[in-house]
Protein backbone atom coordinates (compact mmCIF):
# COMPACT_ATOMS: atom_id res chain seq x y z
CA UNK A 1 0.00 0.00 0.00
CA UNK A 2 1.26 3.69 -1.02
CA UNK A 3 0.90 6.53 1.39
CA UNK A 4 -1.06 8.91 -0.38
CA UNK A 5 0.88 11.90 -1.03
CA UNK A 6 -0.80 14.43 1.12
CA UNK A 7 0.67 12.26 3.41
CA UNK A 8 4.48 12.07 2.87
CA UNK A 9 4.66 15.82 2.76
CA UNK A 10 3.47 16.58 6.04
CA UNK A 11 5.63 13.47 7.86
CA UNK A 12 8.45 15.76 5.97
CA UNK A 13 7.35 18.91 7.22
CA UNK A 14 6.97 17.26 11.20
CA UNK A 15 11.11 16.04 10.81
CA UNK A 16 12.07 19.41 9.80
CA UNK A 17 10.25 21.13 13.10
CA UNK A 18 11.35 18.77 15.06
CA UNK A 19 15.14 19.21 13.65
CA UNK A 20 14.45 23.03 14.52
CA UNK A 21 13.00 22.50 17.88
CA UNK A 22 16.44 20.46 18.81
CA UNK A 23 18.62 23.02 16.83
CA UNK A 24 17.25 25.96 19.05
CA UNK A 25 17.79 23.50 21.96
CA UNK A 26 21.43 23.20 21.44
CA UNK A 27 22.00 26.59 20.47
CA UNK A 28 20.60 27.58 23.92
CA UNK A 29 22.46 25.16 26.21
CA UNK A 30 25.91 26.39 24.05
CA UNK A 31 25.11 29.76 25.05
CA UNK A 32 24.26 29.25 28.09
CA UNK A 33 27.72 27.54 28.40
CA UNK A 34 29.53 30.07 26.91
CA UNK A 35 28.25 32.75 29.28
CA UNK A 36 29.17 29.98 32.34
CA UNK A 37 32.71 30.12 30.88
CA UNK A 38 33.14 33.90 30.68
CA UNK A 39 31.88 34.39 34.60
CA UNK A 40 34.45 31.61 35.34
CA UNK A 41 37.29 33.63 33.59
CA UNK A 42 36.18 37.08 34.96
CA UNK A 43 36.34 35.36 38.44
CA UNK A 44 39.42 33.83 37.90
CA UNK A 45 40.86 36.75 36.66
CA UNK A 46 39.91 38.56 39.88
CA UNK A 47 41.25 36.05 42.30
CA UNK A 48 44.41 36.15 40.32
CA UNK A 49 44.97 40.00 40.65
CA UNK A 50 43.72 39.98 44.47
CA UNK A 51 46.31 37.70 44.96
CA UNK A 52 49.14 39.88 43.03
CA UNK A 53 48.03 42.11 44.96
CA UNK A 54 48.22 40.57 48.64
CA UNK A 55 51.63 39.42 47.70
CA UNK A 56 53.00 42.80 46.55
CA UNK A 57 51.84 43.73 50.22
CA UNK A 58 53.61 41.37 52.34
CA UNK A 59 56.81 42.02 49.92
CA UNK A 60 56.62 45.53 50.89
CA UNK A 61 55.70 44.50 54.68
CA UNK A 62 59.07 42.83 54.58
CA UNK A 63 60.78 45.82 52.77
CA UNK A 64 59.06 48.27 56.08
CA UNK A 65 60.03 45.52 58.75
CA UNK A 66 64.10 45.37 57.09
CA UNK A 67 63.71 49.24 56.89
CA UNK A 68 62.98 49.03 60.74
CA UNK A 69 65.76 45.98 61.26
CA UNK A 70 68.89 48.34 60.89
CA UNK A 71 70.98 49.57 63.43
CA UNK A 72 70.58 53.00 63.10
CA UNK A 73 66.67 53.30 62.65
CA UNK A 74 64.78 55.66 64.61
CA UNK A 75 61.53 57.25 64.48
CA UNK A 76 59.80 59.40 67.36
CA UNK A 77 57.13 58.23 69.10
CA UNK A 78 53.33 58.52 67.97
CA UNK A 79 52.04 61.97 69.57
CA UNK A 80 48.40 61.41 70.00
CA UNK A 81 45.86 58.05 70.04
CA UNK A 82 45.46 58.85 66.18
CA UNK A 83 48.95 58.56 64.95
CA UNK A 84 49.13 55.69 67.27
CA UNK A 85 45.73 53.78 65.77
CA UNK A 86 46.64 52.17 62.63
CA UNK A 87 46.58 54.26 59.58
CA UNK A 88 43.49 55.20 57.95
CA UNK A 89 44.38 55.71 54.92
CA UNK A 90 45.99 53.00 53.62
CA UNK A 91 42.95 52.19 51.93
CA UNK A 92 43.02 55.08 50.02
CA UNK A 93 47.08 55.91 49.67
CA UNK A 94 47.85 56.58 46.29
CA UNK A 95 51.74 58.29 46.48
CA UNK A 96 54.57 58.67 48.80
CA UNK A 97 54.80 61.03 51.41
CA UNK A 98 53.78 62.53 54.99
CA UNK A 99 49.90 62.57 56.16
CA UNK A 100 49.10 64.70 58.58
CA UNK A 101 46.47 63.33 60.52
CA UNK A 102 48.03 59.87 60.87
CA UNK A 103 51.23 61.15 60.95
CA UNK A 104 53.17 58.34 58.97
CA UNK A 105 55.39 58.66 56.00
CA UNK A 106 54.43 56.76 53.29
CA UNK A 107 57.31 55.57 51.19
CA UNK A 108 57.05 54.20 47.93
CA UNK A 109 57.91 50.53 46.80
CA UNK A 110 57.62 48.06 44.24
CA UNK A 111 54.19 49.21 43.20
CA UNK A 112 52.69 49.79 46.62
CA UNK A 113 53.60 51.76 49.72
CA UNK A 114 54.69 50.97 53.44
CA UNK A 115 55.02 53.13 56.95
CA UNK A 116 55.97 52.68 59.72
CA UNK A 117 54.83 53.97 63.11
CA UNK A 118 56.88 54.11 66.15
CA UNK A 119 53.57 53.16 68.97
CA UNK A 120 56.35 52.85 72.12
CA UNK A 121 58.05 50.91 74.25
CA UNK A 122 57.02 47.62 76.58
CA UNK A 123 58.65 45.12 78.83
CA UNK A 124 55.94 42.19 78.15
CA UNK A 125 56.38 41.44 74.09
CA UNK A 126 56.58 38.42 72.90
CA UNK A 127 59.84 36.31 72.05
CA UNK A 128 62.01 39.31 74.05
CA UNK A 129 64.28 38.35 77.17
CA UNK A 130 62.77 39.13 80.72
CA UNK A 131 63.23 42.77 82.20
CA UNK A 132 63.92 44.05 78.56
CA UNK A 133 62.53 46.79 77.24
CA UNK A 134 61.46 46.92 73.19
CA UNK A 135 59.95 49.53 70.96
CA UNK A 136 57.29 48.39 68.87
CA UNK A 137 56.71 49.22 65.60
CA UNK A 138 53.68 48.68 63.29
CA UNK A 139 54.61 48.31 59.51
CA UNK A 140 51.42 48.59 57.15
CA UNK A 141 51.97 47.68 53.87
CA UNK A 142 49.87 48.21 50.74
CA UNK A 143 49.51 46.47 47.44
CA UNK A 144 48.47 47.77 44.89
CA UNK A 145 47.55 46.33 41.06
CA UNK A 146 45.94 47.76 38.25
CA UNK A 147 43.60 50.96 39.58
CA UNK A 148 41.00 49.50 41.70
CA UNK A 149 42.69 46.20 43.49
CA UNK A 150 44.09 46.96 46.84
CA UNK A 151 45.73 44.83 49.70
CA UNK A 152 46.75 46.27 53.13
CA UNK A 153 48.42 44.63 55.45
CA UNK A 154 50.75 45.37 58.95
CA UNK A 155 52.58 43.52 61.10
CA UNK A 156 53.70 44.81 64.88
CA UNK A 157 57.34 44.54 65.06
CA UNK A 158 59.53 44.68 68.46
CA UNK A 159 62.83 45.96 68.09
CA UNK A 160 65.25 45.70 71.18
Amino acid sequence: MRTPPNMQNSQQGMALLISLVFLLLLTLIGVSSMQNATLQEKMAGSVTLRNQSFQLAEANLRIGESAVQLANYTLAVCGSTTQCAPPAEATTVTGAGLNSTSGVNWIAAGGGFYGVQNIGTTLTAVNVPSNTSATLYRVTAVGIVGNNIRSVVESIYAKY
